[in-house]
């Protein structure tokens, strides 16, 4: 049996600890080896913040971390560059501020680091000086790394004032990243949505996106093969519990956790968190729901009068426009459902250039129309018969008598 990363998001703990890692540094070797600022937006849970942990291990030049790994094939040359990481993830950006003393808390570590003296200085002026002592003091250029950015702006959007006060915070710290460019390596931003009015694309108008690239579509998430290859033990133990076969348990493990596809033409991807819960737990339980649905999704469902039967009839359809960006102030929740892994692409039509969306697996079938139910249906229990499942069978079966039903509930 392998030892399961669940729940552990660092490169170095896991190569360091003998925690199993799935070997994605094929796509590390091609995203360094390119001066392309790049931005990946992919669903929460899903593998951004280790891919982060593995760029900034290749930039500090642990060398020994990537022993066996595809990269160490690859890569002849191992330099310690300057990373400049920050994270959002893990913070309460509920009130006025906390953005502000967020940057401010990881600046000071790099100043720290430099030798520089603390001055009552904005951030983004800040932010510019450590760059360029940084690149001084090591003669090299230096690697921004960004994780979740957006993580500030979606706490937010039921306070959308606050949410265009961190707005213009982002602009006053990472605009600065323009004027800077003889001074930077590398640049790699990762959130769940894309917020195209704000500065870190307007400003970083190279900004590369690689969410619907082909190329990358697999460079977060768990391949078919992956899944037969590094996880043959934990499937037949998993089948054993199941009192399953194999076979069997590889069918029910695609049904709940694969389908997710960010490119009409690539591999689907299995939910890495769902997978490796599954297995850590023997049960195919539904991991991704633990923290819930953000009840600003559901209400904008409602709000915008969103016919729910598009959900299993597969008649929600997006141009790549509408999936790569995110305005933050449209009624259409269709954006948002995407980038945020409530919907995936399960077709594409060339002549229209249109995507047709779904549900990317049966856990987040059930588990969203679990969660939209007390939404639209707040008096619906199991007891009286109107819970998911009963819902399900109803859609499924175009019973339009029993779903009006529900509106005899409001």
């Amino acid at each position: 049996m392998n030892k399961l990363p669940v729940g552990i998001q660092s490169f170095e703990k896991i190569r360091e600890e003998g925690y199993l890692y799935i070997d994605k540094t094929r796509y590390v070797y091609d995203l360094v080896h390119s001066s392309v600022p790049y931005f990946l937006s992919r669903p929460r849970r899903f593998g951004k913040s280790l891919l982060i942990s593995t760029l900034k291990a290749y930039w500090e030049g642990k060398k020994e971390l990537f022993s066996g790994l595809e990269i160490e094939k690859l890569e002849d040359t191992w330099k310690e560059y300057p990373v400049f990481h920050f994270d959002f993830n893990g913070a309460n950006y509920q009130e006025k501020g906390a953005l502000e003393h967020k940057l401010d808390f990881q600046l000071q570590m790099y100043e720290d680091h430099f030798g520089l003296k603390r001055k009552d200085a904005l951030l983004g002026d800040r932010f510019s000086r450590a760059i360029r002592a940084a690149n001084e003091q090591t003669g090299l250029r230096c690697v921004v790394l960004v994780d979740e950015y957006d993580k500030p702006l979606l706490d937010l959007v039921e306070k959308p004032e606050l949410q265009e006060h961190n707005k213009d915070v982002f602009k006053g710290f990472f605009s600065t990243l323009k004027s800077l460019d003889a001074y930077i390596q590398f640049i790699f931003i990762t959130g769940v949505s894309k917020f195209h009015k704000i500065s870190i694309f307007s400003d970083l108008n190279q900004l590369t996106d690689i969410s619907l690239s082909k190329k990358y579509a697999e460079v977060c998430g768990i391949t078919e093969e992956e899944l037969k290859n590094d996880f043959c033990s934990e499937v037949v133990t998993l089948a054993d519990e199941q009192n399953i076969s194999v076979d069997e348990c590889l069918k029910e493990l695609k049904q709940m956790y694969d389908g997710y596809r960010f490119h009409p033409n690539a591999e689907g991807v299995y939910n890495p968190h769902s997978l490796l819960s599954a297995f850590f737990a023997g049960e195919m339980g539904s991991y991704w729901f633990e923290t819930g649905t953000p009840t600003f999704l559901l209400h904008r469902l409602r709000e915008s009068h969103f016919d729910i039967r598009k959900f299993t009839d597969r008649t929600i359809y997006a141009s790549e426009a509408v999936l790569r960006d995110y305005t933050g102030d449209a009624l259409d929740p269709i954006p948002l459902l995407h980038q945020t892994g409530y919907l995936t692409i399960a077709e594409y039509d060339d002549k229209r250039k249109r995507y047709t969306l779904s549900f990317p697996n049966e856990e987040v079938k059930y588990g969203f129309f679990d969660s939209l139910i007390p939404v639209y249906a707040p008096k619906a229990t199991v007891g009286n018969g109107l819970d998911i499942f009963t819902l399900d069978e109803y859609i499924g079966d175009g019973d339009m008598d029993r779903i009006n039903g529900y509106a005899d509930l409001y």
